[in-house]
């Protein structure tokens, strides 16, 4: 039986003495925080509540900054460049290059547009198909012996 007495319980358990105080409830008389209620005195702050942003009649700073300016293209197109010394480097026996056989080695990312560019010399003649080409790579690609056939 005094075992049973002694047996610590979850519904016995309570905070330490002064562990736990009262919410200061000010503006209810002057025994604690009554009479200006933490406010201050006077003023549009004392008087009604005021919002954080406000600044007291100054051009609030939402305002002061500057706005996006332009707009943005939805139509615009992204090309992944690929220059004709890569497809040199890439493809040095010649042949057939698409863009399937340049996401193959890493050259552009899949399942965007490509556009050769003419940078660097081609000595092989390639058949390149791809969404665009600059003019100096049209020239480069057709010297080499190979031919140029957009999407």
């Amino acid at each position: 039986m005094a075992d049973q007495q002694r047996t610590l319980k979850v519904h016995h358990l309570r905070p330490a003495p002064g562990a736990k105080t009262a919410k200061t409830r000010v503006g209810r008389g002057e025994g604690s925080k009554g009479k200006t209620a933490g406010r201050g005195t006077k003023g549009t702050g004392a008087r009604y509540q005021v919002s954080a942003a406000f600044e007291g009649g100054q051009t609030p700073l939402h305002m002061r900054l500057p706005k996006l300016r332009g707009f943005k293209n939805p139509f615009k197109v992204e090309y992944q460049v690929v220059n004709v010394q890569t497809i040199n480097d890439l493809f040095p026996t010649g042949g057939e290059v698409g863009v399937d056989e340049l996401v193959a080695k890493g050259a552009v990312r899949k399942g965007q547009a490509v556009k050769v560019l003419g940078t660097g010399d081609l000595t092989v003649a390639v058949n390149v198909s791809a969404h665009r080409f600059s003019g100096a790579a049209r020239e480069k690609i057709a010297a080499a012996g190979g031919s140029v056939t957009e999407l």
